[in-house]
C-alpha cells in the first residue's frame, strides 16, 4: 500500500545526484530538494500510508502524526539551511554523505515499525561516521573511528532489544512500553547511547569538533534529537529518565565550563539540552511532551546558529581555542551578532526561541509537583547562560584582542545565519502559531510577568557571577578526562598488559615445550638413530628368541 511519496526516497535521491554533479546543477540539487521534501512531509496524513511485506512482519515506513510531521519539518529546514551555509564550500563527498544523513533522520521521524527505525537508524550512524570523516584530518579519522565503533555497539544493542521485543509479542509496532524487562531495557539504552546519556557521551565532543565547519552544522541537528523522538515515541513517562536528564544537563555544564576549545564547548552543550528534552520525555505529561518536542524544534535552530558562527571562525581563522581568539567583533561583526542571538535562544533569553520552549518543560515539571526537579532545572539553566550564552561569545569575539583581523562570513554563510537568527527571534516574539503545530493542545502562556521576571533575574545575576569570577573563566591549554578515558586510555593500557603478560607466558611454554620435544628426539635418536639400539641388525639367534618371548608373552596374555 502507497499512498504518499516517502519524503526520505527525496533527499536519498538528493544524496545520490550531489555525488554525481557538478557546478550549478549540484548546486540547485542541494538547495531545492530539502524545500521539496517539505513539502513530502506535509503530504503525510496522520496514520500509515505505506507498507512492505518482509519476513513475516508488516513494514510501516511511513506513518504520520503531528509530533512526526514537526520533527521531519525541522529536520528539513536544517538540511536547507545547513545546505545553504555549506554548499560553495564543503566537499562533494561531505554534501552527498551529509543529506544521506538527513535523510536517514527523516526516515527514523516517519518510521511506524521497529524494524524501519532500526534501519534508518543505521543509514544515519553511517553516513553521520563519513561526515566526521570529511574534516579529512588525522584528528578527524581517529575520532571517527570511535564515533564509528559506539554506534556499532549502540546499534547492537538497540537490536538486541528490538529482537527480544519481537520474540516477545510477535509485533515490531512503535509504541508506548516501560523498561521492565530485558529487551525493553536494551532498547532504552540504545536509545539513551544516541542521545549522548552518560558515560556514553563522550563520543560527541570527540567526534563532532573534528568535523570540517560545514560537517559540524548538520552533525548538531539529526542524531541526538531522532534519538529523543524515539524516546518520546517509546518511553514517555519512565521515570529513570527523569534522573538521567538531570545529570546529562548539570554534566554538559560542568566539562562546558572547563573547556578551552569553542566547539567543544558547543558540543557539550547538545548533551546539556538534550537532558532537558530526556527529562521532559520522563514527566511524561502532555504538556512536558509538548515542551521536549519544542525544545528540540528550537534547539536544532539555535545550535545550528552557534556552530554556524563557531563554524565561520574557525573557516576565517583556523583556530578554535579560546585561548587562540578574541576581538572578532572587529571584523566579523555579522558573526558576532547572530553568534549572540544563539547565545541568548540557548539561554532560554525572554524574546527568543529557548525561553518560550524550555518554559514549557519548566510549567510542565512544577505542574505535576516535582519541585526539587524544578529548581534544579533552574539552576540548570543559570548555568547555560555561564557556559553558551556568556563564556562562547565573550571569549571568541571580545575578551582580548588576539591581533587577528579576518573577514566576516561569505555570503551563503552570512544567510544562513540570518535565517536562524530569525527564526530564533521569531519562534520567541511569537510563539503561539509554533505552538498550534506541537502535537498536543497548547494553553501556555510564556509572557507571564512573573515568569519573564524570574527568568530575568536568574540571568542578571548568572551573568554577574560570570565576570566576578572571569579569571577563573579563563582555562589554558588544558586536556579535561571525561569517561572515554576509560576506554581510551585505561582499557588500552590495559589491554597492553594483558598482551604483554600472554607474551611472556607463550614465551615460557615454547621454551618449557621446545625442551621437551629436544629430549624426546634425543631420546628417540639414541634408540632408532643410525646408532640406535633398535637400528642395528641383531643376529637370527637373538632375534628368534626375542620373538619367543613376545609370542609367549601374548599366549600368556590371551588366556589370563
Amino acid at each position: 500500500m502507497i499512498e504518499v511519496l516517502p519524503p526520505v526516497l527525496i533527499l536519498l535521491a538528493a544524496a545520490v545526484l550531489i555525488g554525481l554533479t557538478r557546478g550549478q546543477l549540484r548546486s540547485a540539487i542541494v538547495l531545492i530538494s530539502p524545500l521539496i521534501t517539505l513539502w513530502a512531509v506535509w503530504q503525510v496524513p496522520d496514520g500509515v500510508s505505506m507498507t512492505v511485506d518482509f519476513i513475516g512482519y508488516q513494514l510501516e515506513p511511513v506513518e504520520g502524526s503531528a509530533l512526526r510531521r514537526l520533527f521531519a519539518t525541522i529536520f528539513s529546514l536544517m538540511t536547507f539551511v545547513g545546505g545553504l551555509y555549506a554548499f560553495r564550500h564543503a566537499s562533494a563527498l561531505e554534501l552527498a554523505a551529509s543529506y544521506a544523513y538527513a535523510a536517514g533522520a527523516i526516515g527514523v521521524a516517519f518510521a511506524g515499525d521497529l524494524i524501519t527505525l532500526f534501519i534508518f537508524w543505521e543509514t544515519m550512524a553511517i553516513f553521520s561516521t563519513a561526515v566526521v570523516w570529511c574534516g579529512d584530518t588525522p584528528m578527524a579519522g581517529r575520532a571517527g573511528k570511535r564515533y564509528a565503533v559506539m554506534h556499532i555497539i549502540g546499534g547492537v544493542i538497540l537490536m538486541v532489544g528490538i529482537t527480544g521485543i519481537a520474540v516477545q509479542t510477535g509485533s515490531i509496532e512503535i509504541q508506548a512500553m516501560r523498561a521492565v524487562d530485558f529487551a525493553s531495557w536494551m532498547i532504552l539504552i540504545g536509545l539513551l547511547i544516541n542521545t549522548a546519556a552518560p558515560p556514553f557521551s563522550a563520543w560527541l565532543s570527540d567526534a563532532y569538533p573534528e568535523a570540517s565547519s560545514t560537517g559540524a552544522v548538520f552533525l548538531s541537528a539529526f542524531t541526538t534529537k531522532t534519538a529523543v523522538l524515539a524516546l518520546i515515541l517509546l518511553f514517555p513517562g519512565e521515570p529513570v529518565l527523569i534522573g538521567v536528564g538531570i545529570y546529562m544537563i548539570f554534566y554538559g555544564i560542568i566539562y562546558a565550563l572547563l573547556e578551552n576549545d569553542a566547539r567543544r564547548i558547543l558540543a557539550y552543550s547538545i548533551v546539556n539540552q538534550v537532558g532537558f528534552m530526556v527529562c521532559a520525555i520522563g514527566i511524561g505529561t502532555q504538556l512536558a511532551l509538548n515542551g521536549a518536542a519544542a525544545h528540540a524544534f528550537a534547539h536544532i535552530i539555535y545550535k545550528g546558529l552557534l556552530f554556524m558562527s563557531a563554524g565561520v571562525v574557525f573557516y576565517r581563522t583556523g583556530k578554535r581555542k579560546c585561548t587562540d581568539l578574541g576581538g572578532l567583533f572587529r571584523t566579523m561583526p555579522l558573526t558576532c551578532v547572530c553568534g549572540i542571538i544563539g547565545a541568548l535562544s540557548i539561554s532560554s533569553f525572554p524574546l527568543t526561541s529557548g525561553f518560550t520552549t524550555k518554559t514549557l518543560i519548566s510549567e510542565a515539571v512544577l505542574t505535576e509537583g516535582f519541585a526539587v526537579v524544578y529548581f534544579l532545572l533552574a539552576a540548570a539553566s543559570a548555568g547555560v547562560f555561564l557556559h553558551a550564552g556568556i563564556k562562547f561569545p565573550w571569549f571568541v569575539f571580545f575578551q582580548k584582542d588576539s591581533g587577528l583581523r579576518p573577514k566576516d562570513a561569505p555570503w551563503n554563510m552570512s544567510t544562513a545565519m540570518v535565517l536562524f537568527a530569525l527564526a530564533c527571534i521569531g519562534l520567541g516574539v511569537f510563539p503561539q502559531p509554533f505552538y498550534a503545530l506541537l502535537p498536543y493542545p497548547v494553553e501556555y502562556d510564556a509572557y507571564s510577568p512573573g515568569k519573564v521576571l524570574f527568568y530575568l533575574q536568574l540571568l542578571l545575576f548568572s551573568g554577574l557571577a560570570f565576570f566576578l569570577l572571569l579569571p577563573a573563566m579563563k582555562r589554558t591549554l588544558t586536556i579535561t578526562l571525561d569517561t572515554d578515558w576509560l576506554w581510551r586510555i585505561c582499557m588500552k593500557l590495559l589491554a597492553n598488559t594483558l598482551l604483554g603478560i600472554m607474551t611472556a607466558v607463550n614465551e615460557v611454554f615454547s621454551r618449557s615445550t621446545y625442551l621437551r620435544f629436544d629430549t624426546m628426539r634425543t631420546w628417540a635418536r639414541r634408540h632408532w638413530g643410525d646408532q640406535g639400539v633398535f637400528a642395528r641388525s641383531w643376529p637370527i639367534g637373538t632375534t628368534a628368541i626375542w620373538i619367543s618371548v613376545l609370542l609367549s608373552g601374548y599366549v600368556l596374555l590371551y588366556y589370563i
